[in-house]
């Protein structure tokens, strides 16, 4: 399959993510539904896949095991799909945003904002989009979305600079289960997965 020989793939755990190209303003479904049936050995057809009322992808019937989610970014997209896990990813380029410090003033989380506001400049671009591309992922995997709210999570760097999940509001579940990884997917694009077992 032409498809399957162009991506790129890792795991993380229990969850595998692919990256392929994408064509720029196309929607990401019908590149991850040939993806996704070519992996659970159906076809695009006759994959279970549905989307709930706030347009979250799910996996029904004998698959409903599987949990699963995709982004698209410029010309690339991320595909994930992990048994037992409720997920979702981010794919976010990076780029000078000019409201950078207005964003993290308005929507993030008390504790974040004094850290960030307390970095240099180059240094609080660069966690910007780690965590902002982190919340992403977490409230897809949730799947409410940005409407939940960015303060309603708070990511703090460990001691070995991988990103945490130090508190969330108690609607998302239990902080200490939830699994984040991040990467730099190409030079240009961040991507995080983020996902939490059932």
């Amino acid at each position: 399959m032409a498809l399957m020989q162009t991506l790129q793939a890792w795991r993380f755990g229990q969850v595998r993510v692919w990256q392929l190209p994408h064509q720029p303003g196309a929607r990401g479904e019908p590149q991850a539904r040939e993806l996704l049936a070519a992996e659970l050995g159906t076809t695009p057809q006759a994959l279970p896949l549905t989307r709930d009322e706030r347009g979250r992808p799910w996996l029904i019937g004998e698959l409903a095991h599987y949990g699963t989610g995709w982004s698209h970014s410029g010309g690339h997209l991320l595909v994930a799909l992990g048994e037992h896990a409720r997920l979702g990813v981010d794919l976010e380029q990076q780029r000078p945003r000019r409201q950078m410090r207005q964003v993290i003033a308005r929507f993030f989380h008390p504790d974040e904002i004094a850290w960030l506001d307390g970095l240099d400049d180059a240094a609080r671009e660069h966690w910007f989009f780690r965590v902002w591309c982190a919340k992403e992922a977490l409230l897809k995997a949730h799947g409410y979305g940005l409407s939940f709210g960015l303060h309603r999570l708070c990511f703090a760097p460990g001691a070995d600079g991988a990103l945490r999940l130090a508190w969330c509001d108690p609607g998302l579940g239990e902080a200490a289960r939830w699994h984040l990884h991040e990467w730099q997917a190409t030079p240009d694009f961040r991507a995080a997965l983020a996902w939490y077992p059932f």
